[in-house]
């Protein structure tokens, strides 16, 4: 499945098939959480939430694409990713994109 963020595909001709996208509500383990909490005092990268937001990301390009190949598609254009936080410790990923069909 070829994923781009462009609107269209170089040398191809595309007959699009619809609206994809595949989402993830993840959450850290709490007492990482506490000790993220303690490191916003000394400052620093939050390493466990960068994993956590990576996971989130490939799981939901995963949901995403399998709804691509659901539908007979051999790429999707135009990906995008949206995050959005649920509640303290949890955030949604989406990842949504154009599902389309290569005509030649």
């Amino acid at each position: 499945m070829i994923l781009t963020t462009t609107e269209t595909i170089c040398g191809k001709e595309l007959e699009t098939l619809g609206l994809v996208k595949g989402s993830t509500i993840q959450t850290v383990n709490a007492v990482r959480d506490i000790g993220a909490g303690l490191k916003t005092l000394v400052g620093g990268e939050l390493t466990r939430y960068n994993e956590m937001m990576n996971d989130a990301r490939a799981l939901a390009t995963k949901r995403m694409v399998g709804e691509a190949e659901a539908m007979g598609a051999d790429a999707i254009v135009a990906v995008r990713y949206s995050s959005a936080s649920v509640m303290q410790s949890a955030a949604e990923v989406m990842a949504y994109g154009t599902a389309v069909r290569f005509l030649n």
